[in-house]
Order: structure tokens, then C-alpha cells, then sequence
């Protein structure tokens, strides 16, 4: 005989009445863990307590969601009740309340754009009066004198730029290497790229007089010589012109539901006609005769471990929920969290079933189970090449950051220190300002950078980097620009959109020269590596989800958007269209959503992660981490920069020192002294001391990375086409010496070949999921 004991569980356990253990955070959760259901008990939840910072979801509800959820504009309590009695938002003494109730700055009042989006802030407006260093354009708006003539459209009409207001014709085209053509329009794409069926020029002037076109291998080939995508042959319907993507396509024939069964022959007849004694099917494989009316089930359960379902011809196993057939007839475990997507961020597997959970700063949505970011409302920032703007993605308040700008660009920002940097082709520099500040001040951090089409900013270890197409560079300086450093000057054709991970020690970049490449380094420039060079021409965005672990990239080339592991592994096709991905440039991830903007559908488009579907919102959230560099020693006792190391593993050293062009390391692998014939390799310092583990922190003021990927998002106006939209300026190719040149790039990449008339297409009223 065996005596059981009695099972002891820990303090962090809640007892469930049989016994059984589960976690205490899964108690009164909305959903029962404990076999018996006791840690759902009515008795018990209804009298729970929400905590400080959370609502009541009111009298005979358990829930309670975080109070920041309250009169956001989205029901997250089952029964309504966060969104009952809101009342109207009142707007700050600098804010205008427009007719709909939403808050924009009053510097955009009778600005000559539509920035309520119900017209309101352009109602009764005085004829344009512009200042004595002002211009008026020839829709009554004003624009800085220094703008005229300077071979960059600012007025919306171009009469700021018309050959009879500057005397002169516009700037000749750029001259293009021997490996592009230069289009009809002035810029230059790829050689390769002529007559692809896929217009890359502004003017469509790659794809004109193209005697014998030839298709990539991912399109098909029409009988009348034009290409079009090859997931659009057999599909149905007809995308050639001639219909030759529909000829020759096997149709199987494919029975519908349960009440229909398919012969052997291919034919499908009423499941009601099966095992009734008359020939339906052609081959008779309807009127099996030793399998009608037997039921294969009473014998031994048919052989099957769990559920024998007796069928009209034959039997089948089945299984409980949580489990899967192993050999069509034993249960076993499924492991559902080998699934991607089937828990929006933590999947533990149970027998019989999984749970899903959220990192330290999320809470899960009672009703989606997505894991919802805590803390204040997220907003956007970004920039029209002339201001950086904010707009709240709840509330909606629409506000200007900074103003009066040159030719901002890439964009990125330091929210543990509540600022935003942003690199000026014009100027050729890097800026900074407080997000904060009341006066329009900013401070240039780093001067003498010729074309900075990518910024990242490491918030860790408060440092800058930047991805140079003209240099063909990727350099790293700190956040006052005292100290800069060179990472890579070879082996780069046209680098692009960049990111990094500064928990990890890594630096990510896209290059979308010839061969075109995603890369990966140590943040101090060490261990570079090819993360993705197959099925990839146009990379223009990258972003990282640094909660699971992955690296998204949209192709403008293939019109695919996809991830891998952050060591270039498990490569996933989240989704491919010619319609939705027709000329992406820019993407960013937040929760479960993954966000674009398109150039040539002229809007931003959103979904699921892992699906791609579900279009909605979007923010971000930065993870907390330590500073190796001042963990110990200031600088972490280099002579000039401390650069974070990359985390292979638990030996490696968390930090080096590195040294400015023309010298090296001494031996103590701290000092620089000027090169000479002793070579000195990069010095590692692994530190011993216990940093705090990483923790997810939510931050007041989120930036969403659309700013990127070859484009920067302009704000021109907001247009009523039955629901208010977003409109953004889209990108050029950067093939110029002109000192203002006129280009999209921001925060996470560079696109170059196509310019788009500035429309539509984001609701922001609306939650589109």
C-alpha cells in the first residue's frame, strides 16, 4: 500500500478546493485554472478589491482594468462601463476645440490645412497676411523667404518653385553609376529593374518601350508580354489583361461541409445518398459494402485512446481539447504555444491546454487577450520636413513640437530622458530638443553628416547612430556629439533603415544596393553578420519586437512584409500584396500589430503580427536595461567612447573601448595613443557586477517608427472622405548633391524611387479592428 501525502503549495500559490496548486495571479482572472473551477468562484471574486490604479468595471463584474483605460474611447470593461459618463474633453489654454470636441495647437488655425479634419479650424478665416521674412504661396498660405527658389516644393501649388517666379528651370538631374538607369523624372533606380513590369520611376519611364519584357521569377508572364505578380495566377480572376493568368489552372473540385461527400472519382454527391443501395458515384465508392451500416465504434472504441465517431462510411479518432492525435488513433499533449500568435506575449503549456500571460508593464485585454501596454496615452511623433508634430492616438490632442525646421528627416527619440533627435539633410546634422519644452530651442549634437537617411537611438547607453548614404557609412556618436566613431565604411552599397537593441549589444540595418541584404553587428562594430540575402530586392523599413524576439522588414521590391529571429532564423511571410504592399517604406511594431506606411496607396496600413490581418491603432514601448559603461567606473575607464558589447552568452564582456580615427587601443585596452606598427584589437571588458534584469518599462510618450523606411511622414492636411485621414508626403530617390534636397527618410529607413501626391488614408477616429 502507498500513503499519499498531502500536497504543500508555496506562498505564491492560490489552494484551489481539490488541493491543486496554480499561480495566485491566476486567480479571478476571468478564467478557471484550478480543475474544480474554485479560483472562480462567485462567492470569492465578487468580492475582490481592484488595486490603486486600477477601475471597477462597476457592481456584479470582476474585473478591473487599468484607470488609464477609463474614457479612452474603447470599451475594455465586458459591460461598457469604463466609457460610460465621460463627458467632453476639454482642451488646453494653447489648444483650439474643434467642432468635433478634438484639441489641435492654435498655430494651426487658419493655417490653410484642415487639421480637425471637420474643417472647423479653417472656419471664418481673414484673408493671409504674410511677415516681412515671408512669402505667400499662391493659395493665400505663407512660407520663409529662405524657401523660395531653393528647388524644394513648398507651397502646395509649386508656385514657390515655377520657372517665372525663380527665373530658371529646376536643378538638371543627378548623374547615376553604371549599375542604375536614370529615369524619364530625374532620379535613379536600379539597371535591373527596366522593363520588370513593375513601374519604380516617378514618370513610369523604366517600364516604357519595352520590346521583350521580362519577368522576375516572383511574377508571372501575360500572353501579351505584361507581368503581373504570380500570386495572382489561378486565383480566379482575371489580372491579365488577355486572361492568360486563367488558362490551364487546375480546378480541383473541393466538397463542401459535412453534407456532401466526394467519390473517389472526384465527383461530390448529398451525404444522404451515400450507403442507400443505388450508385451515385461513378466508381460505386459510395456503396462500400462492407463498411455501410456498421458501426466500427462498438468494438474495442475502434481502437482509439479517447473519441470514436462513427461515420457513414468508416470511423475517426478524436481528442479531447488540448490534446492532438498521434497516429490517428492515441491522444497526446499538443504544445499550443509552438504556435505563433496563440498568446499575445507569454505561452506556458499545460496538459490539455496552455495559458497565456503578459511582461511586467502590460496588462491582458479582458476581451481580445491581447497584452495591452500600461501607462499614459501613447502618441505619434512626426515630421513634415518643416515641424515635428504629436498627435494623441486616444484623446486625439494634435500639437507642434518643434517649428520652422530646414529639412528635418529621420526621427527617433530618447523617452527615459524625454527627448527627440532628428537629422537635417540641409544642414547636414544631427539635432536634439526636449519633448517637453514650451520654446522652440533645439541643440545641433553633431555636425558634418552628408546624408543621414536612418537614425537609432540607444537609450541605454545615450548614444547615436546613423546610416549615411552618401558615405556609404554607419557611424555611433554620444548624445552631445563629442565623441563620434566610424563602425563600417566598406561592404555597404546603399544602407538604409537601421535599429538597435541595446539590451542585447546589437545593430541592425537594411542595404538595399545590389545584392540587396538585411545585416547585423555588435553596437561597438564587432561580429558583423548577414541576417537575410535570399527572396529579398527592396528592403526599406526594419523595426524590431524586441518582446519576441523578432525583426520585421517590408520589401518594396516584393511587396512582402516578414520577420525572422534576431539571428535570422524561422523566417515567417506575414503577408504578401500588390494592393496593401504596393510600395512600402516604413513599419513599426507595438503589442500585437505591426504597422507600414505605403507611398503608392498613399496610406498607412496595420495588422496582426502574426496573421496579417486585423487592421487598428499603433504606439511603442522601450525596455529598461543597465548602462555596463557607468556600472563600475565612469566611461567604463575608456579614454574616449564605451561602446555596449554584443550578449552571445553569459561570458560575454559587456562593453569595449574603441578609439577616434588614427589611433588605437594601448595594452590596457583603455588608452588611445596614435597608430603605428603595433596592432591592437578592440578591448572587452566583461563586468562582474549584478546588473538589474531587464524590465519593461512604460513610458509617458511613445514614438511610432512610421517615420522611417525611406520616408518621412509628412502631415499635409486632414481630408474628410467619409472618415478623417492622415496624409503624408512620400518618398524620392536621394541622388543628388543639392543641399535641400527634397526626400522621404526617417527614423528606420530610406527609400528611394518614388514621389506621390500627398493624400490619405488613416482613420484616426474609428477603431478599424
Amino acid at each position: 500500500m502507498h500513503l499519499c501525502l498531502r500536497k504543500t503549495c508555496a506562498e505564491v500559490d492560490f489552494v484551489c478546493r481539490s488541493g491543486q496548486c496554480i499561480p495566485k495571479r491566476w486567480q479571478c482572472d476571468g478564467e478557471p485554472d484550478c480543475e474544480d473551477g474554485s479560483d472562480e468562484s462567485i462567492e470569492m471574486c465578487h468580492t475582490r478589491t481592484c488595486r490603486v490604479n486600477e477601475f471597477s468595471c462597476g457592481v456584479g463584474s470582476t474585473q478591473c482594468i487599468p484607470v488609464f483605460w477609463k474614457c479612452d474611447g474603447e470599451k475594455d470593461c465586458d459591460n461598457g462601463e469604463d466609457e460610460i459618463n465621460c463627458g467632453n474633453i476639454t482642451c488646453a489654454p494653447l489648444e483650439f476645440t474643434c467642432a468635433s470636441g478634438r484639441c489641435v495647437s492654435r498655430n494651426f488655425v487658419c493655417n490653410g490645412e484642415d487639421d480637425c479634419g471637420d474643417g472647423s479650424d479653417e472656419q471664418d478665416c481673414a484673408p493671409s497676411s504674410c511677415g516681412p521674412s515671408e512669402v505667400p504661396c499662391g493659395n493665400n498660405t505663407c512660407i520663409p523667404r529662405s524657401w523660395l527658389c531653393d528647388d524644394d516644393v513648398d507651397c502646395q501649388d509649386q508656385s514657390d518653385e515655377s520657372p517665372e517666379r525663380c527665373g530658371r528651370n529646376p536643378t538638371p538631374p543627378a548623374k547615376c553609376s553604371p549599375s542604375e538607369m536614370q529615369c524619364g523624372s530625374g532620379e535613379c533606380i536600379h539597371r535591373k529593374w527596366r522593363c520588370d513590369g513593375d513601374p519604380d520611376c516617378k514618370d513610369g519611364s523604366d517600364e516604357k518601350n519595352c520590346s521583350a519584357r521580362t519577368c522576375r521569377p516572383d511574377q508571372f508572364k501575360c500572353d501579351d508580354g505584361s507581368c503581373i505578380h504570380g500570386s495572382r495566377q489561378c486565383n480566379g480572376f482575371r489580372d491579365c489583361a488577355d486572361g492568360t493568368d486563367e488558362v490551364n489552372c487546375k480546378n480541383l473540385t473541393q466538397c463542401n461541409g459535412p453534407d456532401q461527400f466526394k467519390c473517389r472519382s472526384g465527383e461530390c454527391i448529398e451525404m444522404s445518398k451515400v450507403c442507400n443501395k443505388v450508385r451515385d458515384c461513378a466508381d460505386w465508392s459510395d456503396e462500400p459494402i462492407k463498411e455501410c451500416n456498421m458501426n466500427e465504434c462498438l468494438l474495442n472504441n475502434g481502437g482509439c485512446s479517447h473519441i470514436c465517431r462513427d461515420l457513414t462510411i468508416g470511423y475517426e479518432c478524436d481528442c479531447m481539447p488540448g490534446l492532438q492525435l498521434i497516429d490517428r488513433k492515441t491522444c497526446g499533449d499538443v504544445n499550443e504555444c509552438l504556435n505563433p500568435g496563440i498568446c499575445s506575449q507569454i505561452c506556458i503549456n499545460l496538459k490539455g491546454g496552455y495559458k497565456c500571460e503578459c511582461h511586467n508593464g502590460y496588462q491582458m485585454d479582458p476581451t481580445t487577450g491581447v497584452c495591452k501596454a500600461v501607462g499614459k496615452e501613447p502618441c505619434l511623433i512626426f515630421t513634415n520636413r518643416r515641424d515635428i508634430r504629436k498627435l494623441g492616438l486616444e484623446r486625439r490632442e494634435y500639437t507642434q513640437i518643434v517649428e520652422q525646421l530646414r529639412n528635418t528627416v529621420a526621427v527617433d527619440a530618447d523617452f527615459t530622458q524625454q527627448t527627440i533627435f532628428w537629422a537635417d539633410l540641409g544642414q547636414k546634422a544631427i539635432f536634439s530638443t526636449a519633448l517637453d519644452k514650451q520654446e522652440a530651442s533645439h541643440t545641433k549634437v553633431i555636425d558634418n553628416v552628408q546624408m543621414p537617411v536612418g537614425i537609432a537611438v540607444d537609450w541605454i547607453y545615450k548614444n547615436i547612430y546613423w546610416s549615411d548614404l552618401s558615405s556609404k557609412s554607419i557611424a555611433v556618436a554620444n548624445f552631445n556629439g563629442t565623441k563620434r566613431k566610424v563602425l563600417f565604411n566598406s561592404g555597404l552599397k546603399e544602407p538604409a533603415s537601421i535599429a538597435v537593441d541595446p539590451l542585447s549589444g546589437f545593430l541592425y540595418w537594411s542595404d538595399w544596393g545590389e545584392p540587396a541584404k538585411i545585416e547585423k553587428s555588435g553596437m561597438n562594430g564587432i561580429d558583423r553578420q548577414v541576417l537575410v540575402e535570399t527572396d529579398i530586392q527592396w528592403p526599406n523599413g526594419i523595426t524590431l519586437d524586441l518582446i519576441k524576439g523578432r525583426l520585421y522588414w517590408v520589401d518594396s521590391k516584393l511587396h512582402m512584409l516578414c520577420s525572422v529571429d534576431l539571428n535570422g532564423d524561422n523566417r515567417r511571410k506575414v503577408l504578401q500584396s500588390p494592393d496593401y504592399l504596393a510600395h512600402p517604406f516604413a513599419l513599426t511594431v507595438f503589442e500585437d500589430r505591426v504597422f507600414w506606411t505605403d507611398g503608392e496607396n498613399e496610406a498607412i496600413y496595420g495588422a496582426n503580427k502574426y496573421t496579417g490581418s486585423e487592421v487598428t491603432l499603433f504606439c511603442c514601448l522601450l525596455k529598461t536595461g543597465t548602462n555596463w559603461c557607468n556600472e563600475k567606473t565612469e566611461n567604463g575607464g575608456c579614454s574616449f567612447m564605451c561602446l555596449p558589447a554584443p550578449q552571445v552568452n553569459k561570458h560575454s564582456p559587456k562593453f569595449t573601448c574603441v578609439c577616434p580615427q588614427g589611433q588605437t587601443l594601448t595594452s590596457d585596452g583603455l588608452r588611445c595613443k596614435p597608430e603605428g606598427n603595433i596592432s591592437t584589437s578592440i578591448h572587452e571588458v566583461n563586468s562582474s557586477a549584478k546588473g538589474s534584469a531587464a524590465a519593461w518599462a512604460v513610458l509617458p510618450v511613445l514614438l511610432l517608427a512610421m517615420a522611417a523606411v525611406g520616408g518621412y511622414l509628412m502631415w499635409r492636411n486632414w481630408q474628410i472622405k467619409n472618415k478623417k485621414s492622415m496624409n503624408f508626403d512620400n518618398p524620392v530617390y536621394l541622388k543628388t548633391t543639392e543641399e535641400d534636397l527634397n526626400i522621404d527618410i526617417s527614423r528606420h529607413s530610406a527609400s528611394v524611387g518614388h514621389t506621390y501626391p500627398a493624400i490619405s488614408m488613416v482613420n484616426t477616429e474609428d477603431d478599424l479592428s
